[in-house]
Formats: C-alpha cells, sequence, structure tokens
C-alpha cells in the first residue's frame, strides 16, 4: 500500500482531519501522522517509515483477530485494550486493513459526545 494513497483513504471519511500532534513528545514523534474525526483520533502511523498503522478496534476482536494474523500487534503508545497496530506487507490483505481503519473511523464516531 503507497502511503499517499493510504492517506487519501483516511481523509476520504466524512470530517476527517489529519496532524502531527506529537512533535517533542518522544524521539522520532514529529514523523507521527494521526488522522481524527472532530476530535477524536481514528488511525495514526509513522510517515518515515510507514510499515504499520495504529487503530482503534472492539476489545471484543482484538485477540481473535492476534490469533488469526501475524500482523496485528501492540498500539503504537496507546490502550492495548482498545487499539491494535496492523502491520503492512504480512499477512492481512490490503482490502482488509481498508475495512478495519473504517470500523475505527465509525469506534471514533460513536465515541463523540453530542457537544463534539
Amino acid at each position: 500500500m503507497d502511503i499517499e494513497q493510504f492517506r487519501e483513504f483516511c481523509l476520504s471519511f466524512d470530517q476527517a482531519t489529519e496532524g502531527m500532534p506529537f512533535k517533542g513528545f518522544f524521539r522520532n514523534s514529529k514523523f507521527i501522522l494521526v488522522f481524527y474525526v472532530r476530535t477524536r483520533m481514528f488511525c495514526l502511523f509513522d510517515i518515515e517509515s510507514f510499515n504499520c498503522v495504529t487503530i482503534r478496534c472492539n476489545s471484543e476482536e482484538i485477540q481473535e483477530l492476534k490469533e488469526k494474523y501475524i500482523a496485528i500487534d501492540k498500539p503504537f503508545n496507546l490502550s492495548h485494550r482498545s487499539w491494535i497496530s496492523v502491520r503492512f506487507n504480512a499477512d492481512m490483505p490490503d482490502e482488509s486493513i481498508r475495512s478495519m481503519v473504517e470500523a475505527s473511523y465509525n469506534l471514533a464516531v460513536k465515541s463523540l459526545s453530542k457537544k463534539e
């Protein structure tokens, strides 16, 4: 998967925006690109390496996904209960990764308060 195509895909969701909020927090943090729906993160990755993506996930599905795919790993710097990392070019097809990003976006939308 190409980084620009993936970026465009993430920005194709309604009200999706991007930002680099971690500059200066830790080593290489200036390369972390985060996608939001309003104020909620739904996806992030390192633009330097672009070897995996970290996304929200239903906690009930995480263990099953780990058993099914070697591409599933611990999330980058987020809660292991509701986030996972998915390695590109492993055993998970790109279309499945895109579906998981869409599911992550939907989880973020559901978590928005009425004020947001």
